[in-house]
């Protein structure tokens, strides 16, 4: 488009279309997936996805493939002020978008219904764990003070699992991206995400080897309770330092060194703890500055898990790369 009058034209052309306002007006509560978009709209599939793919190309809904599906959710950039503009000369108490709400929230509550099955067949192996070290609620106080108050312009959670750290930081960031390579878990992270109305947060497939985010893009990163289950946590501490912008800083979280072998088997830990030694090293080899270490001790120092909170700095100065990261 060459002008801004001329995008805009384009866009109010492509949401002309009685489909295509209903599908704006469902995708501003979230991302959804062409299947659960034709379950609500009893349309066929090559019919959504072709008012999709309007609504793409004219920028106002923005479309990431995870595995076999693809997600559609509003833009963030110009184009979502121009849908929410379009939205709010709407009468919500129209027949048709409240028929619409209605069938989103049946389906909102079966996958959540899905999500929570899926915990619960699992939940022994995180309350196992739990166990050994001091309550979740102390773990929990100590990363939000060593991360500070913010507010933060942007937060990548690394590994995201249930994405209990983006709810944790929930209004101390202007938005949140966690990644995780496992589609169940990311089921769970979007449930509890939709019940806790964090419409700033999203998760994503993606590998911590290789993080599906642009460089020097986050001015907070958090590897919460991940590197223990990998080969080359280096490597993978390495790749989270790259998407810090200038001065962000990065919170590790895992267990000091240990000797509770039966891990190993019992729930794939790779690693036994990590050494302060051990963080430092690899923090300044990612370019990063160690800011502080701290230590939680269960009461059962003999056979608990200590777990430790490392907080980094990216050595370039905010300054420096201001607007690169805001690119």
């Amino acid at each position: 488009m060459g002008s801004s009058v001329e995008l805009l034209v384009h866009q109010m052309k492509a949401a002309g279309d009685e489909t295509r306002i209903r599908l704006l007006a469902i995708l501003q509560h979230g991302e959804r997936t062409v299947k659960e978009l034709t379950e609500i709209f009893g349309q066929s599939q090559p019919r959504i996805s072709r008012h999709l793919k309007v609504l793409t190309d004219a920028g106002l809904v923005s479309r990431t493939p995870e595995g076999s599906w693809v997600y559609y959710r509003l833009t963030d950039d110009t184009g979502r002020a121009v849908a929410l503009g379009i939205l709010n000369g709407l009468d919500q108490s129209d027949p048709t978008l409240r028929r619409d709400n209605d069938r989103l929230v049946g389906l909102q509550w079966r996958n959540r219904e899905a999500a929570e099955r899926y915990f619960a067949q699992h939940a022994s192996c995180w309350d196992e764990i739990r166990s050994l070290h001091v309550p979740e609620r102390q773990v929990e106080e100590a990363i939000l003070q060593c991360a500070g108050e913010g507010p933060f312009r942007a937060m990548l959670d690394i590994g995201t699992g249930t994405g209990r750290m983006l709810e944790l930081f929930a209004g101390r960031y202007e938005r949140a991206v966690g990644i995780d390579l496992s589609p169940a878990m990311l089921a769970v992270a979007r449930a509890s995400l939709e019940r806790a109305g964090l419409d700033n947060a999203r998760v994503r497939l993606g590998d911590v080897m290789n993080p599906p985010v642009l460089r020097d893009s986050f001015d907070l990163v958090v590897i919460h309770q991940v590197l223990h289950f990998l080969d080359e946590p280096g490597r993978a501490l390495a790749e989270a330092a790259g998407a810090l912008a200038a001065g962000g800083r990065l919170l590790v979280i895992d267990f000091a060194p240990h000797e509770l072998e039966y891990l190993r088997q019992a729930h794939a830990h790779r690693r036994l703890g990590f050494s302060r030694e051990q963080m430092k090293n690899w923090a300044s080899a990612a370019g990063l500055r160690l800011a502080s270490v701290e230590d939680l001790v269960p009461q059962d120092e003999a056979g608990g898990l200590t777990v430790t909170i490392w907080s980094a700095r990216n050595k370039r100065t905010a300054g420096a790369g201001r607007k690169k990261a805001e690119a």
